[in-house]
């Protein structure tokens, strides 16, 4: 069995003109590296990929893979609904020395399986990078479903996919389809345990900017059959993996950071500050985890 992966969806720093802090990005790579990640994700959903230019994504790939170094998985969240698109900039992405790409369902547009099918194995032939598919159904429309997957799958650089449609039985689905062949991560961090006891393979985690070292030691813990340790550090972290969700992620993690000291700017509109009560309740939150 391959070892558990903890992956951190990193959030992107801004400057107090909203423009990219690609310092600041590298300084916060290392960071997560040093507390638990294994890997990073630039310019996905925590990332705001929807509001980063073409250049800033390419310039974020190279700047954390520069920072973090040879050892270290940086994958690129390059997909998007328009297709040829999302080619040319996995492209640019490996170019720029991206390790793998990560490929959300195309959103907005509502494309059938077929449709998904297509524009993921176009994507994938296009570059000789690792694909992780990326199902979200809440955030695109659209759901990637099981018999779908199992046929990407036999692309031969599809070879993970991130899970966040909460559906344990399609889960379960999906790695009776297609067994080893697809490592299935968690999209969401309190989703992580009960993952791992059906077959996942870790987490592509946002608590992990907050406590990369605690969900590491409950990767690390189920992995060697320690389920009750397991069960007691998922059940710690449970009001901190609800906690940062109570409004539009990234809003919570990145005001959590900015709490704690460590800035990484506001948000580009359409998303906005947390509201005094959110932010009261992001502090009491870090409190509660002895913090602040």
């Amino acid at each position: 069995m391959a070892k558990m992966k903890l992956i951190t969806a990193m959030v992107t720093p801004y400057n107090e003109k909203l423009e990219v802090d690609y310092e600041k990005a590298a300084e916060l790579a290392r960071y997560l590296i040093a507390h638990g990640s294994d890997g990073l994700v630039v310019s996905g959903t925590t990332g705001e990929s929807p509001v980063l230019s073409r250049d800033e994504k390419v310039t974020l790939f190279a700047v954390v893979k520069n920072a973090v170094g040879s050892n270290v998985q940086v994958w690129a969240g390059t997909g998007s609904y328009n297709t040829r698109e999302s080619m040319e900039l996995s492209q640019a992405a490996e170019i720029a020395g991206a390790d793998g790409l990560l490929l959300v369902n195309p959103y907005y547009s509502k494309p059938t399986q077929e449709g998904m099918f297509q524009h993921f194995r176009a994507i994938a032939d296009s570059v000789s990078l690792p694909v992780m598919l990326y199902n979200i159904p809440g955030r695109t429309g659209v759901e990637l479903l099981p018999d779908t997957i199992a046929r990407l799958a036999e692309t031969n650089n599809i070879v993970a996919i991130k899970e966040a449609s909460r559906n344990l039985d399609q889960v379960s689905q999906i790695k009776v389809m297609v067994g080893e062949r697809l490592a299935i991560f968690s999209g969401d961090d309190s989703m992580t345990l009960p993952m791992l006891a059906i077959g996942g393979s870790g987490v592509v985690s946002i608590a992990s900017h907050i406590a990369g070292n605690e969900i590491k030691q409950m990767l690390t813990a189920f992995e060697q059959g320690n389920s009750t340790q397991a069960m007691q550090m998922h059940q710690y972290l449970f009001p901190l993996f609800k906690g940062l969700f109570i409004t539009t992620n990234p809003i919570p993690v990145k005001e959590a950071l900015n709490l704690l000291g460590f800035k990484v700017g506001g948000f580009r509109l359409p998303l906005c500050a947390a509201g005094q009560q959110e932010l009261d309740a992001i502090r009491q939150l870090l409190s509660h985890y002895r913090l602040l």
